[in-house]
């Protein structure tokens, strides 16, 4: 597969430019602080069902190093039920992370492959997240990204069983960032009705510069 001959590979070596720097941190996965993190991974979890029984299985696609399952721990500690009902596996186009990820969560699930790829093969989960994955587009055009978005989110949607969660930044915002990828709703919508489901949510209530969408079968 040659979308855009590869060049959203230039994405994920920006972020392995920012493990190398911060170490495993927030940083080191280009957030800037840590409070909006753990916002974004109650929205992001919150794409599950309350009323699905029993156990789910989860994809973390682009997992970083895993700081989602950390905060699924955290939350564990906490007495919220629902958070032992999740089974976690962790996905990532860069080796470095997913040996990271597999060294401080041993008994995790990792899959370090690109779903780009025609010969890709990757089992069914009940729910995949995407925190990140398109909320930078470095020096791809708002074109060459828009491709890669869409056909990443096609790719990712026919492996799951239930729903996807990911998140873009907003267009509702004093000025855009050229690095970033501002989406408006309009053009996501229009592409998710015809090509994914029509049964879609559109977060904007959660106060940072970005949304998060969810979509069901």
């Amino acid at each position: 597969m040659n979308i855009t001959q590869k060049k959203y590979l230039n994405i994920v070596s920006h972020y392995e430019s920012c493990l190398e720097k911060y170490g495993d941190t927030h940083l080191g996965v280009d957030w800037p602080n840590q409070q909006d993190i753990e916002t974004r991974y109650r929205v992001m979890l919150e794409v599950i069902k309350q009323n699905f029984p029993g156990q789910v299985t989860l994809l973390d696609f682009g997992c970083g190093t895993s700081h989602l399952y950390k905060y699924i721990l955290e939350q564990r500690l906490h007495s919220k039920p629902k958070y032992y009902e999740i089974e976690y596996s962790g996905l990532d186009l860069s080796d470095k992370f997913v040996q990271l990820s597999q060294k401080k969560f041993p008994s995790n699930n990792y899959y370090c492959l690109d779903i780009m790829e025609d010969s890709v093969t990757l089992p069914e989960f009940d729910y995949i997240v995407m925190n990140g994955v398109f909320t930078e587009k470095r020096e791809l055009s708002f074109d060459e990204m828009l491709t890669y978005f869409q056909n990443v989110v096609s790719k990712v949607f026919s492996k799951t069983r239930i729903g996807i969660a990911f998140n873009v930044m907003s267009k509702q915002v004093d000025w855009e960032r050229d690095d970033l990828f501002h989406l408006s709703f309009d053009v996501l919508a229009s592409f998710l009705t015809k090509n994914i489901s029509r049964s879609f949510t559109i977060r904007h209530d959660y106060r940072l510069y970005e949304y998060t969408t969810y979509v069901y079968k």
